[in-house]
C-alpha cells in the first residue's frame, strides 16, 4: 500500500480511491513534466525569481508565510500542492486548493514602499499562476527533454482549469502569451537584497543534504539562466549567476536519468495505479503509453471511458 501524502494535516493518497480522476489525463504533457524531478527544482526557483520581480509579491511571500524561516519546509508544501493538481484525485485536489486561497484570504499588508497588495489580487493570482507554468515547462525543455512549440502550447492551455480553481482569471495560452503577460509587469520589476537571499538558501544545499554542493549552485544559476533577460536585468543578477557548461552538463544528465527511474511511492506512479495503468507508465515510450491508454478506455478501466461514466 502506498504511502499517503500530507498538506497542512490533510491526507493526500494519489493511489485512492481506485478510479478517480486527475484534473489532468495521463497523457497530458503535465503529467509528462511533473514527473521530473529536475524540471521541477529548477522550473520552481525561476518561477519564485519571476514572483520576487514584483514587490507586492515579494513583501507578501517574505512577510506572510514560513519562508524566512522555514524555506525548505514552506517549498516543499508549495510543491505538494502543485502535484496534487496534476495527479491527485479530484477532491483532494480541490480541497488542497481551496486550503490555499483560504491561507491567501489572510496575506494582505503594505510593501515597504507603502504601496497596499492581497494575496487574492486578481492581477498577482494570475502571474504568480504563470510564473509556475513557464519555470516547470522551459526547465523541462532545456534539462530533460526538447519539446515542439505545439508541446509548449499544449502545455500552457491544459493549465486553464487548474488555473481556475486558484482564482486565476486570465492564463496564458502559449509562450507567447506570457511574454505579453511579463512586459505589462515588467515596469513594476526590481532588485532586491530578498532575491539574494533567496538565492542563497537554494545553493546552500539544506533541501537536499545528500545532493554535492556544485549541483545546488547549478540549479540556482539553471533557474536564473531561465529567466527572460529583462527580467534578470531588473534584478541585477550578474556574472556569478552564470550557467557554466559544465552544469549544463550535469543537469541535463541528471534530468535524462530522472526520466528512466520510476519510483512506485511517487506521486506520478501511484496516480497512474489509481487510474488502473503500470506505476511506470510514464516512464515508457510514447507509444507505448499511447496503446496502454487505448487500451484501458476502450476496456472501460481508465475513468476516462464511456463504460465507467455513463451517460446520465
Amino acid at each position: 500500500m502506498a504511502e499517503p501524502s500530507s498538506y497542512l494535516g490533510w491526507k493526500i493518497d494519489y493511489a485512492n480511491p481506485p478510479g478517480e480522476p486527475a484534473y489532468l489525463d495521463p497523457g497530458s504533457m503535465h503529467w509528462r513534466v511533473y514527473k521530473n524531478p529536475i524540471a521541477l527544482a529548477v522550473g520552481g526557483v525561476a518561477a519564485v525569481l519571476l514572483e520576487f520581480a514584483d514587490a507586492r509579491i515579494r513583501s507578501g511571500v517574505w512577510d506572510h508565510s514560513t519562508y524566512k524561516v522555514d524555506p525548505i519546509g514552506r517549498s516543499k508544501r508549495t510543491g505538494i500542492a502543485a502535484m496534487v493538481g496534476v495527479y491527485g484525485p479530484q477532491a483532494a485536489a480541490r480541497r488542497v486548493i481551496q486550503g490555499v486561497t483560504n491561507m491567501h484570504t489572510r496575506v494582505v499588508g503594505e510593501t515597504p514602499k507603502g504601496e497596499a497588495y492581497k494575496a487574492l489580487d486578481v492581477e498577482l493570482l494570475d502571474w504568480v499562476s504563470a510564473t509556475a507554468g513557464y519555470g516547470f515547462l522551459n526547465a523541462y525543455d532545456r534539462f530533460v527533454e526538447p519539446l515542439t512549440e505545439a508541446e509548449k502550447t499544449r502545455f500552457y492551455e491544459e493549465a486553464h482549469p487548474i488555473a481556475r480553481l486558484y482564482g486565476v482569471k486570465y492564463s496564458p495560452s502559449s509562450q507567447a502569451d506570457f511574454m505579453a503577460m511579463m512586459d505589462k509587469l515588467a515596469p513594476r520589476f526590481e532588485p532586491h537584497p530578498i532575491v539574494g537571499e533567496f538565492l542563497d538558501i537554494i545553493q546552500s544545499g539544506k533541501a537536499a543534504p545528500a545532493a554535492p554542493k556544485f549541483l545546488h549552485k547549478a540549479l540556482a544559476r539553471a533557474s536564473v539562466s531561465l529567466l527572460p533577460p529583462i527580467v534578470r536585468e531588473r534584478l541585477r543578477l550578474g556574472g556569478e549567476y552564470d550557467l557554466t557548461t559544465v552544469d549544463r552538463l550535469a543537469l541535463k544528465a541528471a534530468g535524462r536519468l530522472a526520466e528512466k527511474i520510476p519510483i512506485r511511492s511517487s506521486p506520478p506512479s501511484q496516480a497512474s495505479v489509481r487510474l488502473g495503468l503500470p506505476y511506470d507508465f510514464l516512464y515508457r515510450s510514447r507509444a507505448e503509453q499511447k496503446r496502454l491508454l487505448a487500451a484501458s478506455t476502450s476496456s472501460g478501466t481508465y475513468p476516462g471511458s464511456p463504460r465507467t461514466h455513463p451517460t446520465p
